[in-house]
């Protein structure tokens, strides 16, 4: 009897610790990262907003495609669009949105005003074979609530998740579903917009001049997502000075 108690406590504790996972990885549940480089590049963040005093005309948060503005040659595209505004770039790589939940609860939307927020997050949470879409969605749902319930003045551009692989696979399935499910929450200080399809090649391939490793972007990459976006956060920004 007391063998089989005891294999029974085993199997439930198991059990309770595969839920507590499965509930910290959860796409809507924040979750701080220990790694040294997410440590790091967070502290960098949080100096970059300090530096603003209080006012920031954009924000662009994200994962590693919006970190690597910071890189040798994405750098001077990001200056050359978006270095006459107070710009901050909030991105970090690896983060997925519960990542993401707990920079923007613990800090990251505290002590200014901002008056354009660009999201583009989620391609990190679609690496796994059970990538639920609808999951994903709400985790970015998540992102946006928090932001307008900490910036309930500014504006937010939710931008798509961009494609992976070099030619059309399985990995961009999820992506596209969570893109048409995060399209419907346009509305309000919510404007959305699917760029997609602009770094894509006719035949659906994507240019190594484009991504090099087919995920993140080449200074070619960044000039495509500036010029995408650009003339639609000079109307939010344009609009954000009307109040």
């Amino acid at each position: 009897m007391f063998t089989t108690n005891r294999s029974i406590t085993i199997l439930v504790l198991a059990a309770c610790t595969a839920v507590a996972t499965a509930a910290e990885d959860s796409p809507t549940t924040p979750k701080e990262r220990t790694d040294d480089l997410w440590k790091s590049q967070n502290q960098e963040i949080n100096a970059d907003i300090i530096k603003m005093d209080g006012k920031i005309d954009l924000a662009f948060v994200g994962d590693s495609i919006t970190r690597r503005w910071r890189g040798e040659g994405n750098k001077e595209v990001w200056d050359r669009y978006w270095g006459s505004y107070r710009a901050v770039n909030m991105g970090i790589g690896g983060d997925a949105t519960q990542n993401v939940l707990w920079r923007l609860k613990n800090g990251q939307l505290d002590g200014y005003q901002a008056r354009v927020f660009v999201v583009m997050i989620g391609t990190n949470n679609c690496w796994g074979k059970k990538t639920v879409p609808a999951d994903v969605a709400a985790g970015i749902k998540a992102i946006l609530d928090l932001i307008h319930s900490k910036q309930p003045k500014a504006k937010i551009l939710l931008l798509s998740i961009l494609p992976t692989g070099d030619k059309p696979n399985p990995g961009r399935e999820p992506r596209a579903a969570i893109n048409s499910l995060i399209s419907r929450f346009q509305g309000g200080s919510v404007h959305y917009m699917d760029i997609s399809a602009k770094f894509l090649e006719p035949d659906g391939t994507i240019s190594k001049d484009v991504m090099p490793d087919s995920l993140h972007l080449a200074p070619k990459g960044y000039e495509i997502w500036s010029e995408a976006i650009k003339d639609k956060v000079k109307e939010l920004l344009a609009e954000t000075e009307a109040r």
